[in-house]
């Protein structure tokens, strides 16, 4: 398999264009930076900048990582052969190591820039992904990869439409900033108009009265305060067949039919003794409740045995159970009443659950903050799906705009 050139354009196998370094070094306590396949960009060709202990940015990576790395110089050409189709390609700009899941490649009778846009271009990805092995950790193997004929105009032409990529990325990159801003501007707002509906109702006027509890704040005066093991009992019934819908709980979706997500975990052999949930049950993810997982079931289904699963009582209407659930500082509350020596092995467990207090407006009051949240957000949603969907398009043209200068689709001196 080859990249597509134009016909006069002449091609070279990489392994002839680019020297693999082979050097190892052991020990993580090495003075070297480390990168690894977290570090850069899908796509972009781009390292992502690391915090620093005074929380400032910093380009290059700390020490540490893996205990066996490759040994990488400036001006290589990082190229992670681990689950090759998320392109993550990096030119280095300081001598460092690396995880042995990345190629570290010496340019020889390529120029970098170039060989870098050739290794993001869609054929290159396509082809090598195409040669992986293994079905949970897809890797390719640098036998495939360096035989793999890539385009090779002279170097000047390479050094030529390396420049002209950068200009004409740079600009894409730009407007995808920008619209990536406007995407965490509509998520702010967003959980800004739940937050306040939940928590202050829809009256700004209506009289306020401290709660005595800190997430909470001041509440309507009119509003009762409960903790919630009198407002929920616990589900704990099992399926005897498991041919219910499967349920997922996440901390983006809340609680949604497996069948309508692209869900690549493992399943278990057979789903007989899983929880039975019904419309309208609050969903816990016990292991990920501080994260937010959790949220109201649409539909009925079964659940993980390591879940749990609550009734709403007569008081709250399901539709407010979830939209409180999943504002943020209800997560940072129930990690309160989490048990779990880790930060991130917190688990929530009913007794837990059952102290947390709970803001309880009267039911028509629920019913019409429920509505307003669900005109409000269906507006940001819109436009939210509209600058996905210029995002994705963006991207796209970059990828196709990449493909046809390295291949020679485009004339190059015309184009600059």
């Amino acid at each position: 398999m080859s990249i597509v050139a134009r016909s006069n354009q002449p091609t070279l196998k990489l392994k002839y264009a680019v020297e693999l370094r082979r050097n190892r070094i052991e020990g993580s306590d090495s003075e070297l930076p480390y990168v690894g396949l977290e570090n850069i960009e899908s796509g972009t060709g781009r390292l992502i900048p690391t915090a620093s202990p005074q929380g400032t940015e910093r380009e290059a990576p700390s020490a540490g990582g893996e205990s066996l790395s490759a040994v990488f110089n400036s001006g290589d050409i990082l190229f992670g052969k681990l689950r090759p189709y998320l392109a993550k390609v990096w030119i280095a700009e300081f001598k460092g190591r690396c995880s042995t899941e990345l190629l570290p490649l010496r340019p020889e009778m390529l120029d970098a820039r170039f060989g870098l846009y050739v290794m993001l271009s869609r054929q290159f990805i396509d082809a090598v992904d195409a040669s992986t092995f293994g079905s949970k950790m897809p890797r390719a193997d640098w036998d495939f990869i360096g035989n793999l004929p890539i385009p090779f105009p002279s170097k000047r032409q390479q050094s030529n439409v390396a420049r002209f990529l950068d200009r004409e990325t740079a600009d894409i990159d730009a407007l995808i900033v920008a619209k990536q801003r406007l995407l965490d501007l509509l998520a702010e707002k967003r959980r800004v108009i739940v937050a306040e509906a939940i928590m202050r109702g829809l009256n700004s006027a209506a009289p306020l009265r401290p709660s005595g509890i800190d997430w909470l704040g001041d509440i309507p005066a009119h509003w009762a305060i409960e903790r919630s093991r009198w407002l929920f009992r616990e589900r704990d019934e099992r399926s005897d067949t498991g041919a219910e819908e499967m349920l997922t709980v996440s901390h983006l979706t809340g609680v949604t039919p497996r069948s309508e997500k692209d869900v690549n975990m493992f399943e278990a052999e057979s789903t007989v003794g899983y929880k039975l949930c019904f419309a309208g049950d609050l969903v816990i993810n016990t292991l990920w409740a501080w994260m937010g997982a959790m949220g109201t079931a649409r539909v009925d289904g079964i659940v993980s045995p390591a879940y749990n699963v609550y009734t709403p009582g007569p008081r709250l209407l399901p539709d407010y159970v979830d939209s409180l659930v999943r504002i943020p500082v209800f997560a940072q509350e129930v990690t309160r009443y989490s048990k779990g020596v880790w930060s991130s092995r917190l688990r929530l467990y009913p007794e837990g659950f059952f102290e947390t207090y709970w803001p309880v407006p009267p039911l028509d009051e629920q019913r019409e903050i429920v509505s307003r949240i669900a005109v409000e957000t269906a507006k940001i949603d819109q436009l939210r799906a509209a600058s996905e969907n210029s995002v994705a398009l963006l991207k796209e043209r970059r990828s196709a705009l990449i493909a046809a200068a390295v291949t020679g689709q485009i004339d190059i001196q015309e184009a600059t």
